[in-house]
């Protein structure tokens, strides 16, 4: 019998992720929560909040992306860290016209702060490589 390669494994979803980086990955997993999330927005919402989020949300992943495959890494981060910031108002406005319950604010907020420390550490760690 041979033995199985680590390269004839099934791949599953997120395992390129996964491989990427904490950053990545966490966003990653916030944008597979989000979109079911944003159905759930009353109609009249769904198009101007829920599409704002959505597109803010998928361009940070963009963003993270570049940084992660470039070696220009500072106005990638740099722009994640200000759609990250975004995001958390857009949510905020959301609570507070009770389009979200508390429960997901809750866990938005967390989600995005969770990224958010780890581009701003990944910010720092860049800076400090640089000189």
């Amino acid at each position: 019998m041979i033995a199985s390669s680590p390269s004839d494994e099934p791949r599953r979803p997120g395992d390129a992720a996964r491989r990427s980086g904490p950053a990545l990955e966490a966003m990653f997993r916030f944008i597979v929560w989000l979109i079911p999330t944003l159905d759930k927005l009353p109609r009249s919402q769904k198009f101007l909040l829920g599409d704002r989020i959505q597109a803010t949300a998928l361009d940070v992943f963009e963003r993270l992306i570049e940084a992660t495959y470039s070696k220009a890494r500072e106005r990638p981060l740099s722009d994640a860290n200000l759609g990250l910031e975004k995001l958390r108002f857009l949510f905020r406005v959301c609570a507070e016209l009770h389009y979200l319950d508390l429960r997901r604010y809750e866990h938005a907020a967390r989600m995005l702060d969770e990224i958010g420390r780890m581009v701003g550490g990944w910010i720092k760690a860049n800076r400090a490589a640089q000189g």
